[in-house]
């Protein structure tokens, strides 16, 4: 067997040679890519907005780490892909990382006290104090005393989407979805969700695009549409005074198909489409359709959709009739309906092109949501209060929009151009990179074997087209 020590690791040999080994390598970081994202943080000040919206109740006197720097290497950690904070208790060695965060001395010689010398960044014990501070911090807190506003972290999220256009869009459509966030301990607010068959949260997104406008965390023991007339009447404003020639839509599945939404968007003109559970009245009233699309499947033996509109109105729950619009699709198996409510006119779009180009595209939603979960760990909720872990779903969230502005601004015109996050974390970000420290001169070697230097280098010279921010991060 192989014989290790805590100073050499020993493995099968090359030949009559030795291989050994030992973690002595200096200051060498695994996180390369590191590098374009300060590069991104210089051009748009994501981090640095991030931690405005925190008040830091510290003895100035006492702080080595500034919110600023907690911030970025909570979020900076999250992008590279590291989703506990444990994994910082290690990763306060990493000099490539201090150096993205902003630490005037990468190598950490500079810490006030012997035990801290070289660990230029914060513990998992710190960065804690960014989540688990309460809203109100008592006379008597010791440690946790940097409280966040999320109303300013909600507006973060907005202002941000302006800036990722030039100019503003003829439409745009608010896609509503809600998932699941399972959770395995005793976390203030989990409830058993009989669909999803677990103990979990169920979040609230909005999305425009791949851009973020809204990251709720829900109990689960609510309905799908919880608390979306209230975001709505949060968003829809601000972007109507910023753009007041942008026509607003909103996009759901059948989870946000209420009257309450629905009357709301009329009330303040803003159109809809929402998928609609089918039932023995909507059938009925689709018989001619469906009917029909069996006939045409029967005939070629391939899948056929018919696509047809009616007027319709449930006998209690809705306060007046709407637009429904029906898929009447038959496929091999049988009979596979589908129904949308909408407030969009006949004019503006029939039947088909509603369904296929405007409800469907919804489903792109469902990929955005699972880059937040899969690849920057949003369902990590476990925490004991719901605060912490609403602050730790915005702090994926911002780490997504971190990656999401890489994308926009530096991989445009490369390979990496709609690449996933996971995508250009794994194939951008990840590779070695040695930092040499002197007096004069922070100096990196990078990986030669790393496969995508051409999209790095091509990434590197788009953002550098990017002006840097008046006050730099």
């Amino acid at each position: 067997m192989t014989e290790c020590s805590e100073t050499q690791l020993e493995f099968h040999g090359l030949g009559k040679r030795a291989v050994v080994a030992r973690f002595d390598g200096g200051h060498i970081s695994s996180d390369g890519g590191a590098l374009l994202l300060r590069e991104v943080e210089q051009r748009t000040g994501i981090l640095a907005r991030i931690a405005e919206q925190f008040t830091d109740y510290r003895h100035p006197e006492l702080i080595e780490h500034s919110v600023e720097a907690l911030v970025a290497q909570r979020v900076l950690g999250l992008a590279l892909g590291y989703e506990d904070l444990n994994d910082h208790d290690r990763l306060r060695f990493d000099a490539l990382l201090a150096l993205a965060v902003g630490k005037r001395d990468p190598s950490g010689q500079d810490r006030r006290h012997q035990r801290d010398k070289g660990k230029a960044l914060a513990s998992s014990s710190t960065l804690n104090r960014l989540e688990l501070t309460l809203a109100e911090v008592a006379e008597d807190e010791r440690y946790k005393k940097i409280a966040a506003d999320l109303a300013g972290l909600d507006a973060l999220l907005l202002e941000l989407f302006f800036e990722a256009y030039d100019t503003p869009p003829t439409e745009v459509w608010l896609d509503l979805d809600a998932t699941d966030d399972p959770v395995h301990g005793e976390q203030e607010g989990r409830f058993f969700h009989g669909y999803y068959d677990a103990y979990c949260y169920l979040p609230l997104y909005i999305f425009v695009g791949d851009h973020p406008l809204c990251a709720r965390l829900r109990k689960a023991d609510v309905d799908a549409s919880a608390g979306s007339v209230e975001e709505l009447a949060r968003i829809v404003p601000v972007i109507r005074e910023r753009w007041p020639e942008t026509k607003l839509r909103i996009r759901g599945d059948s989870g946000f198909c209420r009257e309450e939404i629905m009357a709301w968007c009329e009330a303040e003109k803003v159109d809809y489409v929402l998928g609609l559970s089918k039932n023995k009245r909507l059938d009925a009233l689709s018989a001619t359709a469906r009917l029909e699309a069996q006939c045409e499947h029967l005939r070629t033996g391939e899948p056929a959709r018919v696509f047809e509109e009616f007027q319709y109105r449930t006998r209690d729950s809705w306060s007046r009739e709407r637009r429904v619009i029906v898929k009447a699709e038959h496929l091999g198996y049988g009979p596979n309906p589908r129904y949308v409510v909408t407030s969009l006119s006949a004019e503006e779009a029939d039947p088909r092109i509603l369904y296929e180009d405007r409800y469907c595209a919804r489903g792109d939603m469902e990929n955005r949501i699972k880059e937040q979960q899969l690849d920057l760990f949003a369902d990590r909720t476990s925490t004991q209060t719901m605060r912490a872990n609403q602050l730790r779903l915005y702090m994926s969230t911002f780490a997504y929009v971190l990656l999401r502005t890489l994308r926009r601004l530096g991989l445009h015109d490369t390979d990496l151009a709609d690449a996933q996050c996971g995508t250009i974390r794994t194939r951008l970000l990840k590779f070695g990179a040695q930092i040499r420290l002197s007096v004069r001169r922070v100096r990196l070697a990078l990986s030669e074997s790393f496969p995508a230097q051409g999209i790095f280098m091509q990434a590197l010279r788009n953002l550098q087209q990017v002006p840097i921010r008046t006050t730099p991060a």
